[in-house]
């Protein structure tokens, strides 16, 4: 089990820009992927990016040329740098992680933190 913790969000003029941050209780020696998510009420939680444990990433095409994601090498961790936010982007935002230890795939998820992104 690795516990995820979100930090960084917040309130930002649209225009403006946030970092994200998630940090695991533990370092994952395996194959995994390390992920943010966003849900608003009433809605389906959605991918923003990922990016697994050897650098390849992906991007929700909404987010694409705004949002950064990064990991650290070492440790159970990633940052969403978001640029240029847009009220569209408000939502909480969780971190997730998949990760394969035998002998199956793990997914845990932060509990999330609040970006509003209004003038």
């Amino acid at each position: 089990q690795v516990q995820l913790a979100e930090s960084g969000g917040g309130l930002v003029q649209p225009g403006g820009s946030l970092r994200l941050s998630c940090a695991g209780s533990g370092t994952i020696t395996s194959s995994y992927t390390m992920g943010w998510y966003r849900q608003n009420p009433g809605e389906q939680r959605e991918l923003v990016a990922t990016i697994t444990n050897d650098g390849s990433t992906t991007y929700a095409d909404s987010v694409k040329s705004r949002f950064t994601i990064s990991r650290e090498n070492a440790k159970t961790a990633v940052t969403l740098q978001m640029n240029n936010l847009k009220p569209e982007d408000t939502a909480v935002y969780y971190c997730n992680v998949e990760f394969y230890r035998f002998p199956r795939w793990y997914t845990n998820w932060g509990q999330g933190t609040q970006v509003t992104v209004s003038s």
